[in-house]
C-alpha cells in the first residue's frame, strides 16, 4: 500500500514502473472518464500505458534534501515539493490514446489513487495534427487488408505467387510531401514471399508494387503496380535454423555463484559494489535507469549521485538507396513502433548466462488491456577480466586484481533487426552503453545482370542496400547534485619556440559550454576530444570541481545529403552531442511525434532558446551508431556488432575507488597448461 509521498517508502515507490493491474486501472478509468464526457471509449486505442514521471515545472522540487537509503538526494530533491495532499494521491500512468473514429491523439495524467483508491483522470489533452507509434495490432490488420485486396491479388498473380504466401511489414511512410501529412494515418507495405518451409521471411522481396493503406479507414488508398522485377529465387543458404553439419560442441564453461550473486535486489531497487540505482521501464524507450549514485567509502559512506534518470531515447535507422521502396526505409524504431513494447522474454543461458535476476515488464495493449513480457531485464555480474595489475620488478611482487560489471540489459526485436540495449556498470565507477546489433538485412531484388552500387549483392537476384543505425541517449546527469557544467575538452599539440624545445608538447584545453546553441557539438578524433559534466557545489582533494566524462567511441554521422526531407524530422542526427536544461515533456530528441511529422521538433526546436547551461541542471544527448554495409558473412543472419559509449568519473573521487578490490581467492586453484620454450625445456 503506498503511502504519503512524504515517507521515503512513498517516493521510491514513484520510480516503480506500472505493474500490470496498474495498466488495467489507468486504461480503465480513461475509459470511464470518456464515457462520462457523452463520448465513446468503444474507438479508444491504447498506444502507451506507463509511469508519469516527475512532471515539476523549473525551479520546483529541485532543492536540497537529505538522503535517503532508498533514493539519491538529487531524486529526492526533484520529487521533494510535492504537498502532502499530492502525496496521498499516489502514482499516476500517462496514457497515449488514438481516437479511430475522430483520428486524434490523446495524452492523459490518470491517478491511480493510493492504496485502493479508484484514482481519476487528472489531465485529458488532445493533440492535434499528429500521429501516435503504430501498434503490433495494426501490422496485422495492414497484412490482412494488403492480402484481402483484389488488385493486390491479381498482381500477385502476374508474378506467379500464391498471396497466401506473402508477407507483409509495415512501415511508417516518415514525410516526403503533403501527401504524407498526419491528418491520415499511414503506412506502407514492404512485401516478401515466404513459402513453406522457408524460415527467413527476407530472403524473397517482392518488388514494384507501390501501395499506400489508411490504417483509420482500414482500406487501402493508393495503388500502382509500376514495375515487374522478379522475385529472387528460392535458396536454401536463405535459412538460418541449424545445419545438418553443424561444429562438434564447445566445451561447457559453468558460470557458478555457489554463495548467489554479489547484487542486492529490493523491488526495483539494486545494490552493487558501492553502486545502487532503480531499474524502470517504458513502452517507448524501454529499460531506464533510475537514480543512479554511487556510495562513495573515501566519503565516509556519503551516497553521491551521478545521474537522475539513464535511457536509450531513440533509434533511427535510414537507407541510402534512392530507388523506391528504399529511398521511404527510414524508421524511428522508438518513436514508430517502441523499443520496449517490441522486447521479448530473455532466456538464461542464451540471452544472459550466470546467477540470473530477472524484471518483468507490464505494457499495455491496443484496446485497454495489460500484456506481460516475462523476463523482460536482466540483471547479472560478469568476469570482465582485470582490473588493475602491478609487478614489482625489484622484489617480484605482484598485485593484481580482476574485475566484475554488472550488467542490466533487454532486447528487442523490430521487424527484421533485433537490438540489445545494456548499460555496464564497472567498480571503478565507469558506466557502458552498450547496444547489440543482430538479426536479418533488410534486402531487395535484382533483375537478371544487374548491379547495384546502393548495397551489396548477396546472390544474383538479391541484394542488400546501405544503411545507419543511429542510437540516442539521453543522459539526465546530476553529478554530485542537480547543478553541473558541461565543458569540451580538446587536446592541442604546443606551438613551435623555447617553451616546447623538443616539439613534443601537447595539453588539454576546456572550454565552457555556455548555452544550447554552444552545445551543439561534434566528435573530434584527432584532438581525442570529450565532454565532461562539472559538478558546481563539489570539489576533489586537488580543488577541482568532481566531474564525469563522456568518451565517444562510435559517433556517426548521416550521409544522406542536408537537402534530404528525412532530416526534417531527424536533425538532431547531424551532431554527436547537445545539452539541454532539464524541462518538464522533453524527453525524446525527435519530439512526442517523430511518425509523418511534417516540421522539425524536438532537439532541433528546443535548443533554438539558446537557454544558459552554466550551473544549471543538464541533459545531455549523445548520438552514436553503426555505419553499416552489408556484408555477404552478415546474411542470412547477421553475427552481433557492437554499438556503444562510455562516461567515466575525471576527478570524482579522490584516488582510485578500485584499490580496496579484494583479491581473488581462486587465482591458482584453476586447471591450466603450459607451452614451454622448447630451448628451455632442452637445458633442463
Amino acid at each position: 500500500m503506498l503511502g504519503v509521498l512524504g515517507s521515503g517508502e512513498a517516493r521510491t515507490l514513484l520510480f516503480n514502473p506500472l505493474t500490470a493491474a496498474e495498466v488495467r486501472k489507468a486504461s480503465d478509468n480513461l475509459k470511464q472518464f470518456i464515457s462520462a464526457q457523452n463520448g465513446s471509449s468503444a474507438n479508444l486505442r491504447f498506444i502507451s500505458v506507463s509511469l508519469w514521471e516527475n512532471d515539476k515545472p523549473p525551479g520546483t522540487g529541485r532543492r536540497n534534501h537529505p538522503g535517503s537509503s532508498k533514493v539519491c538526494p538529487a531524486c529526492l530533491g526533484r520529487w521533494g515539493s510535492f504537498s502532502v495532499n499530492e502525496g496521498k494521491m499516489g502514482r499516476c500512468a500517462k496514457v497515449v490514446c488514438w481516437d479511430k473514429a475522430k483520428n486524434h491523439t490523446s495524452v492523459s495524467k490518470v491517478s491511480l489513487g493510493a492504496g485502493g483508491a479508484r484514482g481519476s483522470v487528472l489531465s485529458h489533452d488532445i493533440i492535434h495534427d499528429v500521429q501516435p507509434s503504430v501498434d503490433g495490432y495494426e501490422y496485422e490488420l495492414v497484412e490482412a487488408i494488403v492480402k484481402a485486396y483484389p488488385p493486390f491479388q491479381e498482381a500477385c498473380k502476374r508474378r506467379g505467387v500464391d498471396p497466401e504466401h506473402i508477407c507483409i511489414d509495415a512501415w511508417c511512410p516518415g514525410w516526403f510531401g503533403p501527401e504524407d501529412n498526419p491528418s491520415r494515418r499511414l503506412v506502407w507495405p514492404c512485401i516478401y514471399v515466404r513459402e513453406p518451409g522457408d524460415d527467413n521471411l527476407y530472403a524473397r522481396p517482392v518488388e514494384g508494387i507501390d501501395m499506400r493503406i489508411d490504417v483509420q479507414l482500414e482500406k487501402v488508398i493508393s495503388f500502382k503496380d509500376v514495375k515487374m522485377r522478379p522475385i529472387p529465387a528460392r535458396d536454401p543458404h536463405h535459412n538460418y535454423t541449424p545445419a545438418k553439419d553443424m561444429r562438434p560442441s564447445l566445451k561447457p564453461i559453468e558460470i557458478t555463484q555457489p554463495e548467489g550473486p554479489t547484487f542486492e535486489v529490493n523491488g526495483y531497487q539494486v545494490k552493487w559494489q558501492n553502486w545502487q540505482f532503480r531499474v524502470g521501464f517504458s513502452p517507448r524507450e524501454g529499460l531506464v535507469l533510475h537514480c543512479v549514485s554511487f556510495k562513495d567509502p573515501m566519503k565516509g559512506g556519503a551516497v553521491r549521485p551521478v545521474a537522475y534518470r539513464l535511457s536509450f531515447a531513440e533509434m533511427v535507422v535510414p537507407y541510402g538507396d534512392p530507388k523506391s521502396p528504399h529511398y521511404m526505409k527510414n524508421a524511428f524504431d522508438a518513436g514508430e513502433d517502441g523499443l520496449g513494447k517490441n522486447a521479448h522474454s530473455l532466456v538464461n543461458g542464451c540471452d544472459c548466462k550466470g546467477y540470473i535476476h530477472y524484471f518483468d515488464a507490464n505494457i499495455g495493449d491496443f484496446f485497454g488491456g495489460s500484456e506481460t513480457i516475462e523476463k523482460a531485464v536482466c540483471l547479472h555480474e560478469e568476469d570482465a577480466g582485470l582490473g588493475w595489475k602491478h609487478v614489482d620488478w625489484r622484489s617480484g611482487h605482484t598485485e593484481l586484481r580482476r574485475r566484475r560489471r554488472l550488467v542490466v540489459s533487454f532486447m528487442c526485436t523490430v521487424a527484421n533487426y533485433e537490438y540489445g540495449f545494456s548499460y555496464h556498470l564497472y567498480q571503478d565507477g565507469s558506466i557502458e552503453f552498450d547496444v547489440k546489433l543482430t538479426g536479418i538485412l533488410s534486402t531487395g531484388a535484382l533483375a537478371p545482370g544487374e548491379s547495384h552500387k546502393y548495397g551489396t549483392k548477396l546472390k544474383d537476384d538479391l541484394f542488400a542496400p546501405v544503411h545507419q543505425h543511429f542510437f540516442i541517449c539521453r543522459l539526465d546527469m546530476c553529478v554530485d547534485g542537480l547543478r553541473n557544467t558541461v565543458v569540451e575538452v580538446d587536446n592541442h599539440s604546443e606551438t613551435a619556440g623555447p617553451h616546447n624545445p623538443h616539439n613534443n608538447a601537447f595539453y588539454p584545453q576546456e572550454t565552457v559550454l555556455e548555452s544550447e546553441l554552444k552545445a551543439i557539438r561534434d566528435a573530434n578524433f584527432p584532438k581525442a576530444r570529450v565532454w565532461k559534466v562539472k559538478a558546481s557545489n563539489a570539489k576533489n582533494r586537488a580543488g577541482a570541481p568532481t566531474a564525469y566524462k563522456i568518451v565517444p567511441t562510435s559517433a556517426l554521422a548521416p550521409m544522406c545529403r542536408d537537402e534530404s526531407p528525412f532530416l526534417i524530422r531527424a536533425g538532431f542526427l547531424k551532431h554527436q552531442l547537445w545539452v539541454t536544461p532539464y524541462t518538464v515533456g522533453q524527453n525524446y530528441p525527435g519530439g512526442a511525434y517523430p511518425n509523418q511529422a511534417p516540421r522539425p521538433d524536438g532537439l532541433e526546436k528546443w535548443t533554438k532558446a539558446d537557454r544558459p547551461l552554466v550551473n544549471e541542471d543538464v541533459v545531455l544527448w549523445h548520438c552514436f551508431g553503426v555505419h553499416h554495409v552489408p556484408r555477404l558473412e552478415d546474411w542470412p543472419l547477421m553475427p552481433v556488432e557492437h554499438a556503444g559509449f562510455a562516461i567515466h568519473p575525471f576527478g570524482f573521487f579522490d584516488r582510485s575507488p578500485v584499490l580496496d578490490l579484494a583479491p581473488e581467492v581462486s587465482c591458482n586453484k584453476h586447471q591450466s597448461s603450459t607451452t614451454h620454450d622448447p630451448e628451455l625445456v632442452a637445458k633442463l
